[in-house]
């Protein structure tokens, strides 16, 4: 993308780029920012300036500014790549947000991020600002992976470089835990009181286990930092939701055609949102409630389902469709089998390891995710949704294939999606096509898949191996291990048309 970026603002004046002079010239159902953003200052730190973050809390906080509390302006911080970073600055910031559903668009300038920063050149200054007293919050997109956890147990990986290299020199940190910890031991020696951490990662008890990463990541550090940390910062837990494809060119060309400017990085989401947070923010927060956010005392229920319904189906049809050569979430709901396979994962396989959920009715909100699936105007391509595996498939779906085991249950669909996964591994879809395959342990498992790639049992044994994404109580599961290499065999053999036509014709 920065390449392209380049690409496309050096063939454009410089007097057409989104800032803030050229917002009086946007069209007039444009939506920009209806405040005074040289009035705003920053409240929250955020870290991660993917195109999550600025269409799901941007997008809060712009309407918390807009209402007149002027105190809680973001600035982001890209701890991987400079990237984002260099291509919203010019721009002061601004960028578009690109509302699609069907065959509409609606745009909408944000205004929430008042400066965007990057650890890989300016760590000092990201320090020195999260060190400040009028910053309350730092909030966190991240990915599962940037937390540095063991994806098979939750903790932090002590062995990971990163995290290594931190310790072995924590006032310079270059992980998101060594991070945190710095920023936090910085503002005690300066006797600020600690901000709150507030995780955004589709994480389950995402702030129960990110404050454990950072606590112990400080005790390898300091363990006085680490029992401050314990006692006094806050780690609410959040459940977010709003689908987020990556930004294509032709998203560019269509966000300067609707307004008259070139905007280097818009973002692209569907019309749904929804934000559960626990209410518990020391140093005060935003009123995201007034924007639509729900404020809960407990949001397990919540992310629970969120996380196993939506991001556990779209686990199962990612694998099934990259392999089958379907490029998006939508073209995978067009498909004549896929749909009925989600429905029976949630009806059989999901839905009843769900607590009640307060206020929802969860076979409603299954449909309403089958609606957002078949959105043709996101384009939410599969192959970005395949990433990571080995960090999703645990909370997402091996977590409750255990619960359904320790209930006397086996699971039906959810070894159909792991086989999938597996077969994913082999980096060719049916058409002989490659893809590449992103994970951070993408070596060791394309080498497992490249090892045993012509023998389903083999291959799947050597996988359950991997105890970093396989719990050995559900491994040593008959049913479970048995029903993945059948579908395994099956994908390998007859394809994904085939293996889904049989997997529907058994009760």
């Amino acid at each position: 993308m920065p390449d392209a970026n380049t690409a496309l603002l050096a063939a454009r004046p410089s007097q057409t780029r989104l800032s803030t002079v050229t917002l009086d010239r946007l069209a007039p159902d444009v939506e920009r920012p209806a405040y005074d953003r040289a009035a705003v200052t920053p409240g929250i730190v955020h870290i991660g300036l993917g195109a999550f973050c600025r269409a799901h809390l941007a997008t809060y906080t712009d309407d918390v500014l807009a209402t007149g509390d002027k105190s809680w302006g973001i600035v982001g911080v890209d701890p991987l790549s400079p990237a984002i970073r260099d291509a919203l600055k010019p721009q002061d910031c601004l960028y578009t947000l690109l509302v699609r559903e069907e065959n509409r668009d609606r745009l909408r300038v944000m205004g929430s991020f008042l400066d965007a920063m990057a650890t890989a050149d300016q760590l000092d200054e990201v320090l020195a600002l999260m060190a400040k007293p009028e910053i309350r919050i730092v909030t966190l997109t991240v990915t599962e992976k940037g937390y540095c956890q063991d994806a098979a147990t939750g903790a932090l990986d002590e062995a990971h470089p990163l995290i290594r290299a931190d310790l072995a020199d924590p006032a310079k940190p270059r992980s998101v835990p060594g991070l945190l910890a710095e920023a936090i031991r910085r503002r005690r020696a300066a006797g600020v009181a600690p901000f709150t951490v507030l995780v955004c990662d589709n994480l389950a008890q995402n702030g129960i286990k990110v404050r454990g990463i950072v606590v112990r990541y400080a005790e390898l550090c300091d363990p006085d930092l680490a029992a401050y940390i314990a006692g006094q910062v806050g780690f609410p837990c959040t459940m977010v939701d709003r689908i987020t494809p990556a930004t294509q060119d032709s998203d560019r060309a269509t966000v300067e055609e609707a307004t008259g400017c070139v905007d280097a990085w818009p973002v692209v989401s569907e019309p749904f949102k929804q934000w559960v947070i626990e209410d518990r923010f020391p140093l005060g927060r935003p009123a995201w409630e007034m924007a639509g956010a729900i404020m809960v005392d407990d949001v397990h229920p919540f992310e629970l389902m969120k996380l196993r319904c939506l991001n556990g189906a779209h686990s199962l049809l990612a694998y099934l469709s990259v392999i089958a050569g379907i490029e998006t979430i939508a073209g995978a709901m067009a498909d004549p089998q896929l749909p009925a396979v989600v429905q029976r994962l949630w009806v059989e396989d999901l839905i009843p390891t769900l607590p009640p959920v307060p206020g929802t009715d969860i076979p409603a909100y299954t449909a309403a995710l089958e609606a957002r699936f078949r959105n043709p105007g996101i384009r939410h391509r599969t192959i970005q949704i395949s990433s990571d595996g080995s960090q999703k498939l645990p909370p997402r779906l091996l977590e409750p294939a255990r619960e359904l085991f320790a209930a006397g249950k086996a699971p039906r669909v959810i070894p159909l999606a792991v086989a999938a996964w597996m077969r994913f591994l082999l980096q060719k879809d049916e058409a002989g096509t490659a893809y590449a395959v992103a994970d951070p342990m993408a070596g060791q498992l394309t080498g497992i898949a490249g090892a045993h790639g012509t023998d389903a049992g083999a291959l799947a044994a050597a996988l359950f191996a991997v105890e970093d994404i396989f719990d050995p109580e559900l491994v040593a599961e008959d049913a479970f291990r048995s029903a993945v290499v059948r579908h395994l065999d099956s994908l390998m053999r007859v394809g994904v048309a085939r293996t889904l036509t049989a997997f529907l014709a058994t009760p």
